[in-house]
């Protein structure tokens, strides 16, 4: 059995492909202490307080026993042959879990409810004895042994019907059904703000509260409008089970299931990508850890943390991204070195859409005259935005100009357009000019006066309009390549078509910009100075500028440099994934009928990943190469397939990713790499929307399953009310109150 293949990054992570979003219940209290632990770091349940025990055994219960069935078991020479953890032994003893740092097996029922008796390797230390698999049955024993016993109070543990309490005080069927009934309206008033991202408590939830907050309120507006909800909730049940409290609250929402907070807290947020069943690479949000530290140390630790608690292992990775910060990708101890010592097949991949701002950041302070411009558009936001009333100007100017627009036919009209945040004419010189006239201004006088200076010279508007050039031609790659469906080839494919695109103005494109800033300026009265008169730099002295004419200066040194030094920067930023990896990988590429097929370097590829291709799968991959090759190029349904990831769906949707089962995993293995950080981004903000300022003391467990329903709402819709209920019950035994 191989194991499941993810990638994971900064933080972002990957899941196996038979990976399925998984719904579990936690308690509140002991949540994030027992969440996914190894067998050998957990503490004893006898350390924890005699009050608490009940709620620490039941969050393990809830995760269950750790059994990583992908993960690699380590080999161990006994005796004269190498021996290993048999996985079978997860299918014939449902209670033996595995230790990853230990390399050794426990008892999960022995470790609940073992009382006395004497010390066993299974609870103590671990098994490790792979040879003896005998010492599983003794370790069972008889009936009246240590493990007999401990499995009898687990038995009686899960099923509490057979309890005292419950053979003293009996529950009619009808008073079951009213609690199920009150337990699925307040489900589904949460369901309802979990969707939409909204708080649940009210500052005061008393009976005389105008507003108890949205959970209340939302189930008062349900009961005053449907009498078959007011029959049952509120004021209608039995005193201790409105199910309605604070607490109560938390356990459905956890049932249903690198930044700063606004709590000033660190956090890292992990995403999952996987290839689904239809061939297609998906990225989805695993969950939020709390930092202490942001040493690589630490970060490795929270990552490792949350993906043991879904039962993944390290070992499983295959690819991670980061966004570049020094503790993520440093090649001595930083965190993509750290899982490389690991899972050496987790080819690291600095974030795409970061190395393209970084592209950007480099042109911006690697010319000066880029450095003159935003320094100008800098001073200009502080003139214009220091105040709500210069705002108020802005936005009335702006309203005249459209409404003469408009009445000229220059522009049309149409619904969603001219839209105040999408105005293409904004009047920042008018609002200037009618400040600088403005008495009550005077204080601002001489700032106003030296911007209008600025704004209405050939300088500005040239660098504007190069500015304009070039972040048009990089927003649409930007966007490109924050697709949770983008693969790698065809994002190195993208910034090369971009890169090539902007070397082509270098070519034959400056004669048509100098026509269009020159229309512009002639339009609005700016000056144009000829390309063959001597350049005078405005507002800065000529001692530091060479003697040169205005076309060397603007043609050569902006025009050109910028070019230049995109490229440059685009060469420079792009290069850090494993060259000959990439090399092989394009070899898979479908595009011009498979014209970039070498079957030597797919070959290449898969001893990248000696964990997933043996040496015999190696010898079979030879030979099913040429039958897939020429399976695809006579196939009429794969002709004109031009990405790996279309590729991917269409060997699904003809079933041929069973017959050619080992190319499918390269081509999977290539999906799984990570591109870019969006996912991590966009988990960051629905937290700045979920933990807002008025619920900025949430708890870490709980904001991060509000995260969860958020973020991936798509999935939370599809969880059925049953199962929520099903496991809200297996956390909480909860009675209505029969003397009411």
């Amino acid at each position: 059995m191989k194991p499941g293949r993810c990638g994971i990054g900064a933080a972002a992570a990957g899941a196996t492909e038979a990976s399925q979003p998984i719904v579990l219940g936690r308690n509140p209290a002991w949540a994030e202490l027992v969440g996914g632990q190894d067998p050998a770091e957990r503490l004893p349940i006898v350390s924890y307080p005699i009050n608490d025990q009940d709620a620490v055994r039941r969050a393990y219960i809830m995760k269950g026993p750790f059994q990583p069935y992908a993960h690699e078991f380590k080999k161990r020479k006994i005796g004269t042959r190498d021996r290993w953890f048999n996985l079978l032994w997860f299918q014939k003893y449902y209670w033996i879990e595995y230790s990853i740092k230990n390399d050794a097996a426990f008892c999960f029922v022995c470790f609940l409810f073992k009382k006395g008796g004497k010390d066993s390797p299974f609870t103590i230390g671990g098994w490790r004895n792979w040879n003896r698999d005998d010492a599983l049955d003794k370790h069972v024993g008889d009936v009246g042994s240590a493990h007999n016993a401990a499995q009898e109070r687990y038995n009686s543990y899960l099923t509490p019907a057979t309890a005292i309490d419950n053979r003293i005080v009996r529950v009619t069927n009808e008073e079951k059904r009213l609690y199920k009934i009150r337990l699925t309206y307040s489900l589904r008033c949460l369901r309802f703000l979990l969707n939409q991202g909204l708080a649940f408590r009210g500052h005061d939830e008393s009976e005389e509260s105008r507003n108890r907050g949205n959970f209340l309120e939302l189930l008062k507006w349900l009961a005053s409008n449907y009498e078959e909800v007011d029959k049952v909730v509120l004021k209608n049940a039995p005193a201790n089970c409105t199910m309605t409290s604070p607490e109560i609250q938390k356990e459905i929402i956890q049932s249903s299931d690198e930044a700063n907070d606004v709590s000033h807290k660190q956090q890292l947020a992990l995403c999952l990508r996987y290839v689904d069943k239809m061939g297609r690479p998906v990225e989805h949000f695993l969950g939020l850890a709390h930092l202490e530290d942001t040493t690589s140390l630490s970060l490795k630790e929270a990552i490792q943390s949350l993906l043991v608690g879904q039962h993944l292992t390290l070992d499983q990775i295959r690819g991670q991204g980061y966004d570049g910060a020094s503790n993520m990708r440093g090649e001595i101890k930083g965190l993509k070195t750290l899982f490389l010592k690991e899972s050496p097949a987790a080819y690291y991949v600095h974030c795409f859409a970061h190395h393209l701002q970084l592209v950007l950041v480099g042109v911006a302070k690697g010319n000066d005259e880029c450095v003159w411009f935003f320094d100008q558009v800098s001073l200009l936001l502080n003139i214009v935005g220091i105040s709500c009333k210069r705002h108020d100007m802005l936005r009335n100017v702006n309203l005249q100009n459209i409404l003469k627009a408009i009445d000229s036919g220059e522009i049309r009209t149409r619904k969603g357009l001219n839209q105040e945040m999408g105005l293409a004419r904004p009047a920042i010189r008018e609002v200037l000019i009618n400040l600088g006239r403005d008495r009550a201004q005077k204080s601002d006088w001489p700032k106003i006066s030296a911007m209008v200076f600025i704004l209405e010279s050939f300088d500005f508007i040239f660098s504007g309009h190069m500015m304009l050039t070039i972040l048009g031609y990089t927003n649409d790659l930007s966007l490109c390549l924050q697709r949770r469906d983008q693969d790698i080839l065809n994002a190195l494919s993208l910034v090369s078509v971009a890169k090539n695109r902007i070397q082509q103005l270098t070519s034959d494109g400056w004669n048509g910009f100098l026509q269009k800033v020159t229309l512009f300026c002639k339009k609005h009265g700016i000056h144009v100075p000829a390309m063959d008169d001597g350049y005078v730099p405005l507002g800065r002295s000529a001692r530091f500028v060479p003697i040169q004419t205005n076309d060397d200066h603007f043609r050569r040194e902006v025009y050109i440099g910028i070019i230049d030094r995109i490229s440059q920067e685009i060469d420079t930023r792009f290069n850090e994934v494993n060259m000959e990896l990439l090399s092989c990988m394009a070899a898979l590429n479908p595009s011009n009928s498979f014209a970039s097929f070498d079957s030597v370097k797919v070959l290449r590829h898969a001893e990248f990943y000696p964990n997933d291709f043996s040496a015999s799968d190696l010898l079979r991959l030879e030979m099913q190469l040429q039958n897939y090759i020429d399976d695809m190029r006579r196939e009429d349904s794969f002709q004109g397939i031009k990405s790996i990831v279309d590729l991917s769906v269409k060997l699904v949707q003809t079933n041929r990713h069973n017959v050619y089962d080992l190319v499918y995993l390269l081509i999977k293995l290539v999906l799984i790499l990570p591109v870019a950080m969006a996912g991590v981004e966009r988990a960051f903000s629905a937290m700045n929307f979920v933990k807002n300022k008025l619920r900025n003391r949430m708890s870490d467990s709980l904001l991060d399953d509000c995260l969860l329903t958020f973020i991936e709402r798509d999935i939370f819709l599809t969880v059925k009310e049953d199962d929520v209920i099903d496991t809200f019950m297996a956390i909480r035994r909860q009675r209505p109150n029969k003397e009411k």
